[in-house]
């Protein structure tokens, strides 16, 4: 099959449905579809976890570890934990419990890491003695680096590294809510997950140090002391102080720590940091505040010196680099690039002069992940959206030539083991060689191959059964729409009314998020419906969502179509779903609804008061109301500053529309929210007060930007409860 072939079989122009047996008699419940249900885990589709010990495949369970059999996908035992306890604790303490987080970090060697009792051991289980153990008691952010077996932590705010040898060493002494080390910074932006990064070797490690001093408090309170207690996070607003974040290597054989000299780090991001094979340069891409240009630099970490610059991008928008750079494994001389220079996220290979040697990959369509190398077949392993824009597929690129060959069926969303900060690299052997491939598609609830990348032969290992058989399920469909510009296709997700009668006219809500890094509708299981959209089916409601632009993997113009006016684009192709559902004899135009939550909340307020004539009921759960009191990273990046882009904001504000609300607004924050602060939430209501409209609103004391636990479980609830007063 050719990449067109599959191209053209993947395209979603018309509706795709999906069937459900129509005669089960179960009735799901807010229990069952709600992931902090009681009975949720039983409703979802059974897995099988597995790590690679080198090339070999361990399937990792709660009581054992085995063996699989790439070829035939049997399996032979390799331990338990009672064996496991047998060896570590002879006198009967039984600390191993579970084995999911098993991990082989050797490939010739017969050693199983385990985190046990506070303690990070190796396990012989070949001896049947325990090799190596450390302490790992009361560590975070911890990074252990297998080479040199030493470890990185934060303890009560400050870094220290235990060399392997027991030997600990404590890297800062200012540490505090102020001055943060080792720790993911730029509020999570940019790639960014974590605040420690360790050379190839274990010797040298690289950390942020964060003074956040200088960035104003924002004052959350905590209601369960007996008198409330001000628990305030450092929060930088858009156009306001930002913190100062800088770069340190520490050193394990001189025991000396170095920072970068970056120079003054005021209204500087510095991201995507990566070290050359030999330890001997560190890279990083360092952006300006504006986000508009970034360069990739060069340093030395013995001196902190920088030694050169090897690109530089910059854009009329917004430049957005995520991806640290990848060394190819047979050639330290040379790295890929992952660059959206041409529109679309792609690969580059460059030398480490700074040379482009050439362009990998080409087309309307984005890499999503480098998942690693095939040294055999010099090739590169990709997850990608070139099938279809709605799914993921996995190619191997050749860096000679740029041939791309399909790995798996061409269908579905693939590679769905991931691992640190969303990284598929998990699926993939060491050598590049095998690939776990965990996968779904719209009527397949979760197939798992093992595909010999070489041949791109798959042994089937595991099929999940369909956990909804014996209920009553709605139909799901997808198909596509025009934009408000005419000419770039929307994808959609549809759930029918449960026993869908198309001569009856049925009460619609569109679910709806909308915003930048999301894709909502996916060639995954039920088009990866949410649970709560399947018990809204079954209570006779018809659900639409449609990814407008300005969500995630279409490619740049895609994304950025909503520059510096947040929520205006988005309104017109929100209404072009509503233009198309009001064609449809079986949508009842009169009982139309919205919900979504973040950027989702911030598009049904937006939605129910620019359109107060479409839109009788809307939940808005932790909305943006006024970009101003949103983060500096995302919001600059998407809308400048109030200072430099005021007509821009004023224009992407709810305020102004507060006296435009006529039907049932409910608003829903967690009192606590660090991402969407209370404060839009309440000046909001002030608004409303103010012009004399009547939005509802409920609070969730103690509960971050989504609610926790079962109290996820009452929050849908709630939600289903009003459409059912104000829209049924």
């Amino acid at each position: 099959m050719t990449i067109k072939q599959i191209i053209v079989g993947a395209m979603l122009s018309t509706l795709i449905f999906v069937p459900q047996t129509m005669s089960a008699q179960k009735q799901f419940t807010l229990e069952d579809l709600n992931f902090g249900g009681n009975n949720f885990h039983n409703m979802v589709p059974k897995n099988r976890y597995a790590t690679w010990w080198g090339d070999q495949l361990v399937r990792t369970d709660a009581e054992s570890c085995a063996l699989v059999d790439k070829k035939t996908g049997k399996e032979t035992r390799l331990f338990s934990t009672d064996e496991l306890n047998k060896w570590i604790y002879p006198n009967g303490e039984n600390k191993v419990r579970s084995l999911y987080s098993a991990t082989f970090p050797y490939p010739n060697q017969t050693l199983v890491l385990l985190n046990v009792n506070q303690t990070r051991m190796l396990v012989n289980w070949k001896t049947k003695k325990v090799d190596w153990k450390q302490e790992a008691k009361d560590e975070i952010a911890a990074d252990w680096n297998a080479q040199s077996r030493a470890v990185a932590f934060v303890k009560d705010d400050n870094l220290y590294v235990n060399d392997g040898k027991g030997v600990l060493k404590q890297l800062s002494t200012d540490g505090s809510r102020n001055i943060v080390y080792g720790q993911s910074v730029h509020r999570d932006e940019f790639g960014i997950y974590k605040g420690t990064f360790w050379s190839n070797d274990g010797q040298k490690l690289a950390f942020y140090r964060m003074d956040q001093s200088m960035v104003a408090d924002y004052p959350l309170v905590d209601v369960d002391t007996r008198i409330a207690t001000e628990t305030p996070i450092r929060y930088p607003m858009a156009g306001e102080k930002s913190h100062l974040v800088t770069v340190g290597v520490y050193d394990l054989n001189t025991g000396k720590t170095v920072y970068l000299n970056t120079g003054d780090p005021t209204d500087r991001y510095f991201t995507n940091i990566a070290w050359a094979p030999d330890g001997k340069l560190i890279y990083l891409i360092e952006l300006n505040r504006a986000q508009n240009h970034y360069s990739l630099d060069a340093y030395d970490p013995a001196t902190g010196n920088k030694t050169a610059t090897l690109y530089t991008e910059s854009s009329n928008k917004y430049v957005h680099p995520t991806h640290p750079i990848t060394f190819i494994p047979w050639d330290k001389n040379h790295f890929i690039l992952q660059s959206e220079k041409d529109g679309y996220n792609h690969l580059y290979l460059f030398d480490t002069n700074g040379k482009q040697i050439k362009q990998l990959t080409t087309g309307k369509w984005i890499v999503i992940d480098l998942m690693g190398f095939n040294a055999k077949t010099k090739e590169a392993i990709i997850l990608s959206t070139e099938a279809s824009a709605i799914q993921n597929n996995l190619y191997a690129v050749n860096l000679q030539t740029g041939a791309r060959r399909l790995l798996d069926n061409g269908k579905g969303c693939h590679a769905n083991t991931t691992g640190a900060g969303g990284s598929h690299k998990p699926a993939l052997s060491v050598s590049g060689e095998w690939i776990f491939d965990s996968y779904t598609e719209p009527t397949v609830p979760r197939n798992i191959d093992i595909v010999n990348v070489a041949s791109t032969k798959a042994t089937r290992y595991f099929t999940a059964a369909d956990p909804w058989v014996g209920y009553t399920v709605p139909e799901y469909s997808c198909g596509s729409i025009k934009a408000a510009d005419g000419t770039t296709d929307l994808y959609y997700r549809m759930v029918k009314p449960t026993n869908f009668d198309p001569n009856k006219k049925y009460p619609t809500i569109i679910y709806v998020y909308g915003g930048p890094g999301v894709r909502n509708v996916e060639a995954r299981w039920h088009f990866w419906s949410r649970g709560w959209e399947t018990y809204m089916a079954q209570k006779g409601y018809l659900l639409f969502i449609l990814d407008n632009r300005g969500s995630s993997a279409r490619g740049l113009a895609f994304e950025q179509a909503t520059f510096h006016h947040l929520g205006v684009e988005e309104v017109k192709d929100q209404m072009k779903g509503v233009e198309y559902l009001t064609s449809l004899p079986y949508v009842d135009k009169d009982r139309m609804g919205v919900h979504g939550w973040s950027f989702g909340g911030f598009m049904t307020t937006n939605l129910i008061t620019t359109h107060p004539e479409v839109f009788k009921v809307g939940v808005a759960g932790g909305p943006v109301i006024d970009w101003k009191w949103y983060e500096v990273m995302y919001g600059e990046r998407y809308m400048g500053t109030p200072q430099n882009n005021p007509v821009g904001y004023a224009e992407s504000s709810l305020l102004p529309k507060a006296k435009n609300l006529k039907g049932k607004l409910q608003i829903i924050t967690g009192m606590n929210d660090p991402v969407v602060v209370p404060q839009h939430c309440l000046n909001f209501l002030q608004e409303c007060i103010k012009v004399g409209t009547q939005p509802d609103f409920f609070v969730y004391p103690g509960e971050p930007h989504n609610m926790r636990g079962h109290q996820s479980t009452h929050l849908h609830e709630r939600i289903s409860q009003y459409f059912d007063d104000y829209l049924k």
